[in-house]
């Protein structure tokens, strides 16, 4: 993996020349991840003995998160400050931190976190995920590059490739990448990143990420994936061969609808300073604040998603037989046209708390639906929340699509997508027969 990424990377920065060795070089203390940046500038920690070999669910909780030995404090300290005294010029960043811009002790162990629970080799965690996706484009591809990317993504990230990248002078081919021959095909001389996502927000198409990397290994192009709809406790891309991760941490990760944040996890060394290098630049980061609320909210992130997975199955076996749905989809529903992929790359049998059904009668269905429905039915646009939140994509998170693409990509006017809450379902199963029937 390490041997593809600096292939790939090396040729772009020569056919850019938009780095070079001395600006990597310069700003080496603050980037580097895991046990070389604690050495570099971590606080001084308690460090008993772990038993091996722990799991995810644990991982979760302490994520190498140990008690200060200085107080004995168990959770990381929020540091405000902005920036860090330097005791002589000699021993200029002998402690790892300068300005909070470049790095801060708190977002610092989030990222770690993050990187280790993803299985990456660092992470840097930024404002909201379309600031990880912008920071993915704006890192890895220039003028007259191109990237093949699914024809479902999220609204914003089709927005922002139609909107910005286009007229800076990038290409960008819109495919389904349901079959990965069809992102083979699509593949030209110019083409730099194949942008992945899955399940897809909000079709929830399953990309096969194994099939994809080996035809991006073989084409000397990187493959990175926005999974925030599977979350690391279902899927982890790069477990599958990507080279790049994109986490909205605003859903899953932290679950209870307190704080934005994205993530932009590599696999590899030269991935990260890449990545390093132009959050730097663009001062695309997190608030320590953020970042430590963060660290709280994502321990419990197993126990909500387990709990939404079931959740999420009882309501779209009930959706799939009311008469007033015309289609119910969900990844763990036998009827789900990708249930064989979907068990292959989702784990323990979970396919997260997403779903979408489609109403009879259409936007007009939809929107009366929106406006009735009763609580704990929430009417909002994020979705990943330990709330139940219920959307009407057309008019709502997608209404920026082009309605062309919207309804190519299978997003109808009755499209409704529900992100299931940690709530009794069977609560949740009669607000929503209640509203269904007085359509």
């Amino acid at each position: 993996r390490h041997n593809h990424t600096a292939s790939v990377l090396c040729r772009y920065l020569q056919s850019h020349g938009s780095i070079t060795g001395t600006m990597f070089s310069r700003a080496v203390a603050t980037r580097l991840p895991s046990a070389a940046r604690r050495a570099a500038g971590s606080i001084r920690c308690m460090s008993k003995e772990w038993i091996p070999d722990v799991s995810l669910d644990t991982q979760l909780v302490h994520g190498g998160v140990d008690p200060c030995e200085k107080t004995g404090a168990i959770l990381t300290p929020v540091y405000l400050s902005t920036t860090f005294v330097q005791d002589s010029v000699d021993e200029y960043l002998d402690k790892g931190y300068s300005y909070s811009r470049t790095a801060n002790p708190t977002v610092k162990m989030l990222e770690e976190k993050v990187a280790a629970i993803e299985n990456g080799y660092g992470a840097i965690c930024v404002g909201t995920g379309m600031s990880a996706t912008a920071s993915c484009i704006n890192g890895f591809m220039n003028a007259g590059d191109h990237c093949v990317i699914t024809n479902c993504s999220y609204g914003g990230t089709n927005r922002i490739a139609r909107e910005q990248f286009m007229n800076l002078g990038m290409e960008f081919s819109f495919v389904d990448f349901t079959d990965p021959q069809n992102v083979k095909d699509a593949i030209k001389p110019n083409t730099k990143l194949i942008f992945s996502e899955s399940p897809t927000n909000p079709t929830l198409k399953i990309a096969d990420l194994s099939a994809i990397s080996e035809i991006a290994k073989e084409a000397g192009i990187l493959h990175v994936c926005d999974s925030t709809f599977a979350t690391p406790y279902i899927m982890r891309p790069m477990d599958h061969g990507c080279d790049l991760t994109i986490q909205s941490l605003t859903k899953y990760y932290d679950g209870l609808n307190i704080g934005l944040g994205g993530a932009l996890i590599s696999a590899t060394p030269e991935l990260y300073e890449r990545t390093k290098l132009v959050q730097n630049m663009h001062g695309n980061i997190m608030s320590p604040m953020t970042a430590y609320m963060m660290l709280q909210t994502m321990k419990t992130m197993g126990l909500r998603i387990r709990q939404q997975s079931s959740s999420a199955m009882k309501i779209a076996t009930f959706l799939e037989g009311h008469p007033k749905v015309e289609k119910a989809v969900y990844p763990g529903l036998a009827s789900f046209p990708q249930k064989e992929l979907a068990d292959k790359q989702h784990r323990n049998g979970l396919h997260g708390g997403m779903l979408w059904f489609d109403v009879v009668g259409g936007d007009t269905a939809a929107i009366k639906l929106m406006d009735n429905i009763k609580r704990p039915w929430t009417l909002c646009e994020n979705l990943g929340a330990s709330e139940s939140i219920i959307t009407a994509c057309a008019v709502m998170t997608h209404a920026n699509m082009i309605r062309e693409d919207r309804l190519a990509a299978g997003i109808s006017d009755g499209f409704i997508r529900i992100s299931v809450g940690i709530e009794d379902p069977d609560d949740l199963i009669r607000a929503l027969d209640e509203a269904l029937n007085s359509l």
